[in-house]
């Protein structure tokens, strides 16, 4: 099934011309390219796209090693299905409150909650110093990030996978082709989707796309490196996914192997497959987003599908996005800490604007409700100079709680799902700070926890 989402927005290369025609004759020189991958594997019952082998899901939670982004994924030869588990996690205070101590000298919290927390309490020269270069630096992460554009032409890569790989010989209508996948990514990108391609290297691309709402894969950010041959448009793309050694969905392995009929790792029929007429970098981006990255993942699997309308296909789907939600956690901090070439204002900026709602969602999740499901909105409190006003909090609490017509985890709090996802909030709570996210709320809840019983 091929998706269409089409909503024009302000593109940024201009040298498409006089870059091609430098790049096509200097092409001639070089030697053909090595052939491309012919990885298939096995068949599926659904008729939008066709999957990969069946995986029981994993849900035991033991923890996986946290490994830096683009680090260890590139060292995997074949494609290891394990999800990864995660262990027990007994939480230090003591600890915590030295690493925020180390981040967060010049945190900003409501007046009155400082003088509780001895490594908050700051002279009022420095305070003010430093708050005024916060700011600054804040309003430059949101002016990079609005101003960064979906399409955009920049002049080489050089941490891409496909970076050492010769395209060979190309021809003039390769280098057309070429040309007019790039207008129709400038033009018809939906709002989520982000692309970069070189201006020395026509063969290269990097797109970022955000993770759909109602998904274990909600507010994230996922990379992907893809490389034309010179045979494109005859056979399709080359497509990598950066995974950081994680297998997130049955889709994408953690060897970066992306399976989906369209780029022809996957069997299929008809539209499925990749139509060198018709066929697109467009489409295979929306595909990837719509067609993978989607709601129940755990269905892509081949076999699984059949079991969609049974209590236990519903209940190893939940176990499924548990794990999924984690490793989508996993994947952001590996992107804030080490942002793909030429997507770190992106990077920056989407996690200091969504930082807020995520960490909402892990609480929600915390609390039972399945992951995926619509977390209640709440109202931003008024801070007096005790924190924040009675006033607020009183009608606050007189809105409906959206929680009583929320999907409820039928098996209630999984300790070790909670315990793992406990560890990821206060990592992610110390990064999205450092981006400048609005994190009050829970710093102050977690001021008000580390506070003496009265």
């Amino acid at each position: 099934m091929d998706t269409e989402c089409r909503g024009p927005q302000p593109g940024g290369s201009s040298c498409w011309a006089t870059g091609a025609a430098a790049w096509s004759s200097s092409q001639q020189k070089r030697q053909r390219c090595e052939g491309s991958s012919s990885d298939q594997v096995g068949s599926s019952t659904s008729a939008s796209v066709q999957m990969s082998e069946p995986e029981l899901p994993d849900i035991d939670y033991v923890e996986n090693e946290e490994e830096d982004y683009y680090m260890d994924d590139d060292d995997d030869d074949d494609c290891d299905d394990d999800n990864g588990d995660d262990s027990e996690y007994e939480f230090d205070e003591a600890d915590f409150n030295q690493q925020l101590a180390d981040k967060f000298d010049d945190l900003d919290l409501p007046p009155g909650v400082e003088a509780t927390v001895p490594w908050l309490q700051k002279l009022a020269a420095n305070e003010e110093q430093d708050g005024a270069s916060d700011e600054l630096a804040e309003d430059e992460i949101t002016k990079k990030y609005k101003a960064f554009q979906q399409f955009y032409t920049v002049e080489k890569f050089s941490d891409h996978h496909f970076a050492n790989k010769s395209v060979g010989k190309t021809s003039r209508e390769w280098t057309k082709r070429i040309q007019h996948d790039w207008k129709l990514l400038e033009k018809d990108l939906p709002a989520s989707i982000f692309v970069r391609v070189a201006e020395d290297r026509m063969d290269l691309l990097r797109a970022a796309i955000i993770g759909p709402k109602g998904t274990p894969y909600h507010d994230g950010l996922f990379f992907f490196d893809a490389h034309f041959t010179s045979n494109y448009p005859s056979e399709p793309p080359l497509v990598y996914y950066h995974s950081g050694g994680l297998r997130l969905n049955p889709n994408l392995y953690n060897c970066g192997k992306v399976c989906l009929s369209l780029l022809g790792t996957w069997g299929g029929s008809g539209c499925e497959k990749w139509n060198s007429a018709h066929s697109t970098m467009l489409q295979v981006l929306v595909s990837i987003q719509a067609l993978i990255l989607n709601e129940k993942p755990y269905f892509n699997e081949p076999g699984y599908a059949g079991s969609a309308n049974t209590a236990t296909g519903q209940q190893h789907s939940i176990e499924y996005n548990k794990t999924t939600f984690l490793h989508s956690c996993r994947t952001m901090l590996y992107s804030l800490r080490r942002p793909p070439e030429h997507f770190g204002d992106l990077v920056a900026g989407h996690f200091r604007e969504r930082g807020r709602t995520i960490l909402a969602a892990c609480k929600h999740y915390l609390e039972g409700n399945m992951v995926g499901s619509e977390v209640p909105e709440e109202e931003e409190p008024e801070y007096n100079a005790y924190g924040p006003s009675s006033s607020s909090s009183s009608s606050s609490s007189n809105v409906p709680k959206k929680q009583d017509v929320m999907r409820v985890d039928p098996m209630g709090r999984r300790t070790q799902f909670s315990d793992s996802l406990k560890t990821l909030f206060e990592d992610l709570l110390m990064e999205f700070n450092v981006k400048g996210a609005d994190t009050r709320k829970f710093l102050e809840e977690k001021v008000k926890k580390n506070l003496p019983a009265a």
